[in-house]
């Protein structure tokens, strides 16, 4: 007699696998001394000194919004024709200037120009004239701490020209060329007790064809070297050092803001163009 044939059984289906809830983005990380985070910012950016000066580079923007100010640190944001544009003062000084350029970068920034003033070296270079920096002697201290003292601080070369060609676009007097950057404002004195090594380097650099002197320049052009970034400058004459005058009186800077401005068009258009 045949045997009954046991039912085969199926196996169990297999009930789907949970989804794993899915991970949120960690939130961008806010700068401690710029108060700002990926987002808030361009990658072109515009650095005064001054904080009172970036209202009125934001003047210049479309849609600008004051997005952060601490400390000496004030940030605006708006488009120029489109195209997302920040300002972001430095302070006085290399220190400052290397903490915000250092910080900017971590949001994202990587185009950098200085808007300044600046006391002529040279006879040539006239009150309200722009100096556009290709180089800067690194008399100051910030850039012995990142690089030994050999190494250049160098204008990034699309940027500089970017100025140069701005400055001639809006038909303003432009002089290219090395900047002087130092630390103390006040070593022009008569009464510094070290006036007569002073003398002799100031000496040296108008031999040397050194067109300008201000404050930030070479911690600008250092950092943003080895952060491999660019970083140009464009500086409004309104002293003159060479004459033992280094204030006479605040002009060229509006100039300086437009012809940052229009770099920053030329720059984009060649940069949407590789």
């Amino acid at each position: 007699m045949a045997t009954a044939k046991k039912p085969v059984q199926k196996p169990a289906a297999k009930k789907p696998a949970a989804k794993k809830p899915a991970k949120k983005a960690a939130p961008a990380e806010m700068q401690y001394h710029v108060h700002l985070k990926r987002g808030d910012i361009g990658r072109y950016v515009i650095l005064p000194g001054d904080p009172g000066r970036t209202p009125l580079i934001a003047s210049f923007f479309d849609d600008a919004k004051e997005v952060a100010f601490n400390r000496e640190y004030r940030t605006f944001t708006g488009t120029v024709d489109g195209i997302k544009v920040s300002c972001c003062s430095t302070g006085i000084g290399c220190p400052s200037t290397a903490i915000a350029v250092e910080e900017l970068i971590k949001c994202g920034a990587d185009t950098f120009i200085r808007i300044g003033t600046c006391g002529a070296l040279q006879p040539e270079v006239k009150l309200g004239d722009l100096c556009i920096t290709t180089g800067a002697v690194r008399e100051e201290g910030t850039t012995r701490q990142y690089v030994p003292i050999s190494y250049p601080a160098v204008a990034d070369l699309d940027v500089t020209l970017a100025l140069r060609q701005a400055a001639a676009n809006l038909g303003y007097p432009a002089h290219t060329g090395i900047g002087h950057c130092k630390d103390a404002f006040f070593i022009e004195d008569k009464d510094i007790p070290i006036r007569e090594d002073i003398e002799a380097k100031w000496n040296a650099w108008y031999k040397s064809n050194v067109i300008s002197t201000s404050m930030e320049s070479a911690a600008l052009f250092v950092v943003s070297s080895i952060r491999r970034v660019r970083a140009g400058e464009v500086l409004a004459t309104i002293g003159l050092t060479y004459a033992d005058t280094p204030i006479v009186a605040k002009v060229g800077i509006e100039e300086g803001i437009k012809t940052a401005i229009e770099a920053i068009r030329i720059l984009a258009k060649q940069d949407a163009a590789r």
